[in-house]
């Protein structure tokens, strides 16, 4: 899939898609697995199960319960890929239907050590 088909795809309404657009303009890396087909409905169990787990590591994430919602709502067979942006902070995971055709949803991940310092942090390394 070609970068300005993607971009077209992802400008969206919701922040994760904004992100992954955002990523990909700022020339992000991104992969769309065209030779692998799977269930709306695995993917949102799959991302229910690994909720939490993000939340306890303290990984920042955009859409996931909305993702989740439209997953498992569509029932079809998806496309799946995935933008990083330039400093690898965000990872952006999105789905399309089977033919490429449409963005059905869109979640993004920050790494907990790419987060910006909190003020409380930031005030107790100027103590150090």
């Amino acid at each position: 899939m070609e970068r300005h088909e993607l971009m077209r795809l992802l400008a969206g309404d919701d922040a994760a898609s904004r992100g992954a657009l955002a990523a990909l303009v700022d020339g992000g890396e991104y992969v769309v697995t065209e030779d692998w087909i799977e269930s709306s409905e695995v993917h949102a169990r799959v991302l229910t199960k690994r909720l939490p787990s993000w939340r306890w590591r303290g990984v920042e994430t955009l859409g996931v319960e909305r993702a989740v919602q439209l997953l498992g709502e569509s029932a079809q067979p998806i496309l799946c890929g995935v933008v990083r942006d330039s400093d690898a902070s965000w990872l952006f995971r999105f789905f399309l239907t089977e033919d490429g055709g449409a963005l059905v949803a869109c979640v993004g991940l920050r790494r907990p050590d790419k987060r910006p310092p909190r003020e409380s942090d930031q005030q107790g390394q100027a103590s150090l």
